[in-house]
């Protein structure tokens, strides 16, 4: 992988190489201070520690501590010791230190996050040559996928599961979570257990909010914000209220995703698909559909992993300028390890563009939460349909993941999982050339999976090979789930909830099945 092209940061959608030659510091600078005026830094916001915004923008920590200096020079920021520099307002007389404050270090450590895997080679179980009896052949894939079909694979037993959309379940952060449980049941007043807005906390979504403005280039009013039981109830509530205005025909990636496709067609009548290609979805294509509205995972478009082109970005943005409404389903966009990070097209056009977001794939998809940023057209109704589904989240988890984003618990998590995450794709990709040579990886510069094809074709299809794969204990996806348009045999394998040694095991399984059914 080309290391140089890893430079930028997920805040603010910093990208070094924007800076004119020997003027870092000052580019930096004016990127904070443009940040604060239009609002994405509001009041009270929390800077990146130095050290940690320098190795994301691969430069000297030097430039960031300048540029917070200009700063703080001009009463934007403030230090405030361990809390970290804070944008303050600059009209406010400075802050006085409380008259008992201590300056020792406190006891106690952050959050644990579950151990990262152990360098150096790691012991590979040798699949046997042969099973002494053929296992009995589950028959999940058999046939056209259904709703249920999700269900079913979830709870079929397996050694290895290579499924995609799963996280690192073990890495999840239980001490900062149960920390700031804790915190926020001992300051809740006893009206606040009662029925909430159904919009969401106040607090989760002023934390959405700031999180969007740091993270993915959206300039978003916690007014805008309506907190989900994840993406898939924001698609259901998104199609019942499409549907109520007369729009029944939203058009979708192929290949693209099954589970987000079913949720639609529950609520909506029909979801042609269009082609996507090297560069994203077709939108000449799109055009020739006639659809009114597409959903779009363009930050990392699931499965194949390509990133909107920017000529396919600005064609796309005028489709929508020309009335079209464009479903952006950011799912994973946050695990990103070769390249920048990309914007979310919701930051260019709000008033086109349907946003959805989670922490399905940062946390876990046990907390069933999201968000939704919709254009003004639809959002109360958006509001009124999420009234009427549920009155609204459990409030006390949206208390408590609002307080993780707003400490920089949420932050400091993603930074523990990237290197862990890179060693599991660089041992999958490593796996894959040993064991299938000629497989063709997609997507690995960012997400949670890669997607495998086999341009010189298959002795099986990749329903038969998934099926196989799943009586010998490995877990996975066949390409031809998420396609309806013609494409070459692949496989989707997910890699961030196994370990380095069980994707090599379960990548040589793949390789002996392949070469047994030859």
């Amino acid at each position: 992988m080309d290391r140089s092209k890893e430079a930028g940061a997920d805040f603010l959608q910093l990208d070094p190489r924007e800076a004119p030659a020997g003027g870092l510091a000052d580019w930096l600078a004016h990127r904070l201070r443009r940040a604060v005026t239009d609002g994405r830094l509001p009041v009270g916001s929390r800077l990146p520690a130095t050290r940690v915004l320098a190795a994301d923008l691969r430069v000297s920590r030097g430039v960031v501590t300048d540029a917070y200096r200009r700063l703080a020079e001009e009463g934007r920021v403030a230090g405030r010791g361990r809390g970290g520099t804070v944008v303050v307002d600059p009209l406010a007389p400075p802050a006085r230190a409380s008259a008992g404050a201590s300056t020792r270090p406190r006891t106690g450590t952050a959050a644990p996050v579950a151990s990262a895997a152990p360098a150096g080679p790691v012991p590979v179980p040798v699949p046997p040559s042969a099973p002494e009896r053929e296992p009995e052949r589950p028959t999940l894939f058999d046939g056209a996928p259904v709703p249920a079909s999700f269900d079913g694979l979830r709870a079929a037993p397996s050694r290895i599961d290579l499924t995609p959309g799963v996280p690192d379940l073990a890495a999840f952060p239980r001490t900062a979570w149960l920390r700031a449980e804790r915190a926020v049941l001992a300051g809740l007043a006893a009206d606040e257990f009662g029925y909430g807005d159904p919009r969401g906390t106040p607090a989760l979504r002023h934390a959405v909010a700031r999180w969007l403005g740091r993270n993915r280039g959206i300039h978003a009013d916690p007014d805008d914000v309506i907190v989900v039981a994840g993406a898939a109830q924001a698609l259901a509530l998104v199609g019942e209220v499409l549907r109520a205005d007369g729009l029944d025909v939203v058009a979708v990636e192929d290949p693209g995703s099954l589970g987000t496709r079913q949720h639609l067609r529950h609520r909506i009548t029909a979801t042609p698909p269009v082609p996507v290609d090297a560069d994203g979805i077709r939108v000449d294509a799109l055009r020739a559909t006639g659809a009114p509205a597409v959903l779009l995972t363009p930050a990392h478009q699931f499965p194949t992993g390509v990133v909107l082109g920017g000529a396919r970005r600005r064609e796309l943005l005028q489709w929508a300028a020309d009335g079209g409404l464009v479903i952006e389903d950011d799912y994973d966009a946050e695990h990103r390890y070769d390249r920048p990070p990309v914007p979310a097209l919701h930051g260019v056009l709000p008033d086109r563009v349907l946003y959805l977001g989670s922490v399905s794939k940062l946390l876990a998809p046990a907390l069933r939460t999201g968000w939704m940023l919709a254009p003004a057209r639809y959002r109360d109704r958006l509001i009124d349909a999420k009234r009427l589904a549920d009155l609204g989240n459990a409030a006390l988890p949206q208390l408590v993941l609002a307080r993780l984003m707003e400490s920089g618990e949420l932050e400091r998590h993603l930074r523990l999982l990237r290197p862990r995450h890179r060693r599991r794709r660089d041992a999958m990709v490593a796996a894959i050339g040993t064991h299938l040579p000629g497989a063709v990886v997609h997507g690995a510069a960012a997400g949670l999976h890669l997607l495998l094809t086999f341009p010189g074709g298959l002795a099986c299809t990749d329903t038969e090979l998934a099926t196989a794969a799943l009586a010998h204990g490995v877990k996975l996806q066949p390409l031809s789930w998420h396609a309806r348009l013609p494409h070459p045999p692949g496989l989707v394998l997910g890699y961030a909830a196994g370990t380095p040694g069980e994707i090599e095991e379960g990548v040589a399984v793949l390789g002996r099945l392949l070469r047994e059914a030859e």
